[in-house]
């Protein structure tokens, strides 16, 4: 078998698939997830696959050790998070409990049992918040403009602190807005699993503000391509993941409108929400630079995808 891989927030939309393509690679894979937004079923072929899965918080230090040294993981991906950028907003101490103290338990055991290497799951657009420059570089500010943002943030210096402390190598990979199969509609992406729904269902979408902001929305398997790349080298820092192209959301219905086979999107307008960003994309170049990665699903193919898994999980 390959080398051993636990998972944080495995049964979640970016985690489950990333739990697959562990599995396609040969590695052994545990996840742990404590299932209040992640969904089993995001895991049951990985389940007959040979993966396990661990039901707890990470919160929990002291059932997360038991299951580090239970499992002895070479390779952790960290991806348990709250997600949820107007609930950060509205208890910012919960979200920094699941955020910077959950991502500190995740290090410590992962030090503990003698992990080689951390990948962690950070944020792009809501770590720069609005850039001056677009796309945005990993050397910009970052000016959170929610607690999501910041507790994401403390959790990159917290990796970067056992690297030193503990000679645990971690990298950070700052996702711009990730859609695909298994997408939820909370994070900033979830906009095109709202939309897909509403095309399949022939609901009608509410676009927030002028449908002008844009935003830059990678493909999920491309993001676990990062992962996996990210995992077999030796980088350490932060580095973004996205495509580098702004698609507003206006562009984004028009894309699925041309994919739908029934009647066409027609959104109505609310108005904008308070500390929307304005323009969210992200300049990926040092990610290629150092391992050759780069987003290769277009929009309207991954559309697509998306789309028919939508569908298909509507019948």
């Amino acid at each position: 078998m390959g080398t051993s891989a636990l998972v944080t927030g495995g049964a979640g939309f970016i985690g489950s698939n990333l739990v697959d393509g562990l599995l396609a690679a040969g590695h052994e894979v545990a996840v742990v997830d404590d299932l209040s937004t992640g969904r089993r079923e995001n895991l049951d072929g990985a389940l007959a696959g040979g993966a396990t899965l661990h039901e707890l918080d990470v919160t929990d230090a002291p059932a997360l050790r038991a299951v580090f040294d239970a499992v002895r993981p070479q390779l952790v991906f960290h991806l348990a998070a709250q997600i949820d950028v107007r609930r950060s907003v509205e208890d910012p101490a919960a979200d920094a409990r699941v955020n910077v103290e959950g991502t500190i338990n995740v290090l410590a055991a992962a030090h503990a049992a003698g992990a080689r290497r951390v990948v962690y799951s950070a944020t792009g657009g809501a770590v720069y918040g609005e850039s001056d420059v677009v796309p945005t570089p990993e050397d910009a500010p970052a000016r959170p403009l929610a607690p999501y943002g910041q507790s994401k943030l403390a959790g990159e210096g917290y990796c970067a602190l056992f690297a030193r402390l503990h000679g645990l190598p971690a990298i950070a990979l700052r996702y711009a807005n990730v859609y695909g199969p298994r997408q939820d509609p909370l994070g900033e992406g979830g906009v095109i699993a709202i939309f897909c729904g509403c095309l399949t269902e022939g609901r009608t979408p509410t676009i927030y503000g002028d449908g002008r902001q844009t935003r830059d929305f990678v493909y999920v398997g491309d993001v676990v391509d990062a992962n996996l790349a990210a995992a077999a080298s030796d980088l350490t820092g932060s580095y973004n993941v996205g495509t580098g192209v702004e698609t507003s959301v206006l562009d984004l219905v028009e894309t699925l409108d041309g994919l739908g086979a029934g009647a066409p999107l027609e959104p109505v307008h609310a108005d904008a929400r308070a500390g929307e960003v304005r323009r969210s994309c992200l300049d990926a170049s040092a990610l290629r630079a150092a391992l050759g990665w780069q987003a290769r699903t277009p929009l309207a193919e991954g559309l697509r995808r998306t789309l028919a898994h939508v569908a298909a999980g509507a019948r």
